[in-house]
């Protein structure tokens, strides 16, 4: 379905995959058509050849209408990135591959993350990486910056939990 909305011509489409984004960001452009394809990737999934030999595919055909999401929490099922398989500096990796890249301090800051989608759009002859250095399980008091959450689902109690907390993460960013 949104390989079929991308090339009947939406503007804006979101992948699963980076390899399938960069599918469609090409065939998008080989279609003539102006869609916009966004991919969202974690930083651990970066470790994945296919993740590399995608990036490096969507530099070779400077595939501009491309913009990758990193997500950048240091955390991976198992355990810190940085102790696992660093892939840091992660954006020097992406400058190396020809990607104009956005680094956000806050990647959980919706102001910051508007700024960084901005400068992406102004972006032409290449594809962009927005590196967004965020907390895992922002707003969830049991959750934040735990890796045993990754993949995990939560019992009854631990949902009314989450749940009442994001609820006042809500209430504060409606007063903003």
């Amino acid at each position: 379905h949104i390989l079929t909305a991308a090339m009947a011509g939406f503007p804006y489409t979101l992948p699963v995959h980076l390899a399938i984004a960069v599918g469609m960001a090409l065939g998008a452009k080989h279609l003539g058509k102006d869609t916009k394809v966004f991919a969202l990737v974690g930083d651990g999934e970066s470790q994945e050849g296919q993740i590399w030999e995608a990036y490096m595919a969507a530099a070779h055909y400077k595939l501009d209408n491309l913009t990758v999401l990193l997500d950048h929490n240091g955390l991976q099922i198992d355990g810190p990135i940085d102790q696992v398989c660093s892939p840091y500096p992660i954006d020097k990796k992406f400058e190396a591959f020809n990607f104009h890249v956005i680094n956000v301090a806050d990647g959980n800051d919706m102001a910051q993350l508007r700024a960084a989608f901005d400068e992406a759009k102004t972006v032409k002859g290449m594809p962009t990486a927005i590196v967004m250095k965020t907390v895992k399980g922002k707003g969830v008091s049991f959750m934040e910056n735990q890796v045993g959450w990754h993949g995990k689902a939560p019992n009854d109690e631990e949902y009314a939990q989450a749940m009442a907390d994001l609820e006042k993460v809500g209430e504060a960013l409606c007063q903003k």
